[in-house]
């Protein structure tokens, strides 16, 4: 059995750091939940220094359609083996195939659904297998399986709804950037030998390109590159830590436009999750822990956080939420109205496709927006350093004219 280090904070609100043996992440977190201690970081001893990770595993359109087909044969009366059987040979990624074959082969040695799905936390993450013993326990594992199904394919549009308003400005700077750097590394010193052969007398805005030209084919704009692809890889590994990725998250919330972007994400995720939790029967304290880990964004992580605590004190859902003053005043009003009718799952869920369409609005008018500020942006630069080195060009033309006149 692996040991885990792990760092919280007690009932008294004292630092407590310590190790011990669990099956996994998620069994120690429960335990130390049990004994009052809310966790910030576990890590298994020996790999507290791991390198990330960039990408593999099993992607979330490939668990929505999984839960779905998984859904409709369990509606369909086949047994829960067999289901699994068929579904880990249909599998094309061979990681989830694995994955699926050993929560099969748990499942025919006695153990539950959710304590066989609990083993791959990597892939089936505490909401998914917390739903699912909902599910088990309740007898409705197959309507369960269709709000889970719901639940990740509305998370995938919202993903991709960021992704698109992400990739076209990433993209067009890119371009600008390889761009520039080929006129300034190719381009141009055919020019300034031109130039040199010419004698011609160059302008400031000529000298300036030359300068940056001379800049970008020296050592040291190797060295310029090397740095930001360091700073890029440092960030990521920061951004790893409770510090780095509280201070990203906190200065994204802050930024005018796309902060507004992604604070709308943070409350569509966050309604939509607790939501989905608590009509298919999760405790609102343990929806609130989950709600909290699966958020994206440290900020909205230690609001709710605060929010359980403040719930498990006795106080209602709402005012602590008002207090944390993350989320906008209609969706903490509609939660009021929510618990004061009883409705509280049902209202989430409309909060949510609110600001799903809120979402999906804001992208179109920012993509709309940046469209002709990025051209612009393209047009000036890249134009600005072709002008630059026709002006000395255009001052020889003229002396000519003039001579030959």
């Amino acid at each position: 059995m692996p040991v885990y280090t792990y760092t919280g904070v007690n009932r008294a609100g004292t630092k407590v750091t310590g190790e011990r043996s669990a099956s996994s992440k998620t069994e120690l977190q429960t335990l130390l939940r049990r004994e009052q201690i809310n966790v910030s970081k576990v890590s298994e001893k020996g790999k507290e220094f791991a390198i990330p990770t960039f990408g593999g595993g099993v992607k979330s359109k490939d668990l929505a359609i999984f839960t779905r087909q998984f859904s409709v044969m369990i509606d369909a009366g086949l047994p829960l083996v067999q289901c699994l059987e068929i579904l880990a040979q249909q599998q094309e990624n061979k990681t989830f195939q694995k994955v699926l074959t050993g929560v099969r082969s748990s499942v025919e040695s006695g153990q539950t659904l959710s304590a066989s799905m609990k083993q791959y936390e990597k892939v089936f993450d505490p909401l998914y297998y917390n739903m699912v013993e909902a599910g088990e326990t309740g007898g409705i594992l197959d309507t369960i399986l269709q709000r889970l199904s719901t639940y990740i394919e509305k998370n995938v549009k919202l993903k991709r709804a960021v992704k698109s308003a992400m990739i076209y400005p990433c993209a067009v700077i890119g371009i600008a950037a390889g761009v520039i750097a080929l006129l300034l590394w190719k381009v141009v010193p055919i020019f300034v030998t031109l130039f040199a052969g010419l004698g011609a007398n160059l302008p400031l805005p000529t000298r300036i390109v030359i300068g940056l030209s001379n800049f970008v084919g020296s050592v040291y704009g190797f060295f310029i590159l090397l740095a930001v692809v360091g700073g890029g890889i440092g960030l990521k590994i920061w951004y790893g830590t409770p510090q780095g990725k509280f201070a990203i998250d906190a200065t994204l919330l802050k930024l005018p436009i796309l902060g507004m972007l992604l604070r709308k994400i943070c409350v569509a995720r966050f309604t939509r999750t607790l939501g989905t939790l608590i009509s298919s029967g999760v405790p609102i304290l343990e929806g609130l822990d989950i709600t909290a880990k699966t958020s994206g964004n440290a900020i909205v992580e230690r609001a709710i956080q605060k929010t359980r605590k403040a719930v498990e004190a006795g106080r209602s859902l709402v005012d602590p939420l008002k207090e944390t003053e993350v989320f906008p005043g209609m969706v903490t009003q509609m939660i009021a109205v929510g618990e004061q009718t009883g409705a509280m799952d049902t209202m989430l869920q409309k909060i949510a496709d609110f600001y799903e369409d809120e979402v999906d609005a804001a992208v179109k008018d920012l993509l709309t927006l940046l469209e002709p500020i990025m051209i612009l942006f393209l047009g000036i630069v890249v134009g600005g350093i072709v002008i630059s080195m026709y002006l000395p060009l255009f001052s020889l033309i003229g002396k000519l004219a003039g001579g030959s006149s």
